[in-house]
C-alpha cells in the first residue's frame, strides 16, 4: 500500500468500525487499489494550482491521492456517516494537507455551487446510477471547471466520448459534447473495487471548450436533442414533430438549418443541433 493512501483491508475495517455496507442505490463501489487511484489522479494531469472538485468520496480513497497533487479538494458527499467521517481520515492520513480539503454533505445533483475559489477540475468515481446526470449538472454549475477525469461504467464512458454516426452515439455523448472535448482515457478492471460490481468501468477525460455559436438557449437545444433521440427509428421530421408543433413545422426548421428531415439523430453532431434549435425557436418566434 501506498503511504497515506488507504488500501483494501484499511477500507473494510473502516467500513467495519463505521457499520457501513456499501448502498446499490446510491452506487457505491469503493477502490481499494492505492495504484489504480494514483493512475487515476496521474491521468487528471492536475497542476498543483488546481482546485478540484470530487463527487462521492466514499471513505477517502481517492480524495488522499488528490491532496497529494491539488491546491485544494471539494468533496460532495450525500451519505450521512460517510460525510461525517472523512475529515478524520484525512486529518488522520494527510497530515498537514488536511486544511485543504473541505467536505460539502450534499446531493451533487442539487448543489448550485461549492465554497471557496471556483473549482478548475473535477476528478470523481461518479455513482454509476447518476453518473451521467451529475456530470452534465456540474459542467452546468460550475462554468469554471476547465477539466476532468470521472470513472464511471464502461458502457457509459462509451456513450460520453463516441462520435456522431457510431453505434453509441446518443444523448449523453451530445450534451458533454455542448461543454466540452470528451475522450475515453483508459478501462478499469472490477477486481479494484468494494465489492466488485458487475460491470466494467471506463475513464473519461474532458476539456472545456466554448459551446457552440448560437442564439439558441442550452434548454433549447437539449429540448431537441432529447426528442432526436426519444424515439431512435424516427426520422428527425417525425422525431422533432411534437416538439415543432407538427410534421410540416418540424421539415421547415430542419431544412432551415440545412439538415436532411430524413436523417436521424446519431448523425448529428452538438452543432446542428444547436442550429436546428435556433430555427425551431425562430419558427416559433414569427
Amino acid at each position: 500500500m501506498d503511504a497515506g493512501l488507504l488500501g483494501a483491508g484499511e477500507v473494510r475495517r473502516l467500513a467495519a468500525a463505521l457499520g457501513v455496507r456499501p448502498s446499490k442505490s446510491l452506487g457505491q463501489n469503493f477502490v481499494v487499489d492505492a495504484n489504480t487511484v494514483r493512475r487515476i489522479v496521474a491521468a487528471a494531469n492536475l497542476r498543483p494550482d488546481d482546485i478540484v472538485v470530487e463527487v462521492g468520496p466514499g471513505l477517502g480513497s481517492l480524495t488522499l491521492a488528490l491532496l497529494e497533487v491539488a491546491a485544494r479538494v471539494v468533496a460532495i458527499e450525500v451519505d450521512d456517516v460517510l460525510a461525517a467521517r472523512l475529515p478524520a481520515t484525512i486529518a488522520e492520513h494527510a497530515g498537514g494537507r488536511a486544511d485543504r480539503c473541505e467536505v460539502v454533505h450534499a446531493d451533487a445533483l442539487r448543489v448550485g455551487g461549492v465554497p471557496g475559489p471556483p473549482p478548475t477540475a473535477l476528478v470523481a468515481n461518479l455513482p454509476y446510477n447518476v453518473s451521467v446526470p451529475v456530470l452534465i449538472h456540474l459542467l452546468t454549475v460550475l462554468p469554471s471547471l476547465e477539466k476532468g477525469l470521472v470513472m464511471v461504467q464502461a458502457e457509459v464512458a462509451d456513450r460520453l466520448a463516441a462520435p456522431p454516426g457510431s453505434r453509441t452515439y446518443g444523448v449523453p455523448s451530445v450534451k458533454a459534447a455542448w461543454f466540452a472535448d470528451v475522450r475515453r482515457a483508459g478501462a478499469v478492471g472490477r477486481n479494484v473495487f468494494w465489492p466488485a460490481p458487475n460491470v466494467d468501468s471506463g475513464l473519461v477525460a474532458w476539456a472545456r471548450r466554448d459551446p457552440p455559436a448560437t442564439t439558441a438557449t442550452r434548454e433549447q437545444v437539449f429540448a431537441v436533442v432529447d426528442a432526436a433521440f426519444a424515439q431512435r427509428r424516427k426520422t428527425l421530421r417525425g422525431a422533432l414533430s411534437r416538439l415543432a408543433g407538427s410534421p410540416s413545422a418540424a421539415e421547415g426548421a430542419l431544412r432551415a438549418a440545412g439538415v436532411d428531415p430524413t436523417a436521424r439523430g446519431e448523425v448529428l453532431d452538438v452543432t446542428a443541433f444547436a442550429r436546428i434549435a435556433e430555427a425551431l425557436s425562430g419558427e416559433a418566434q414569427a
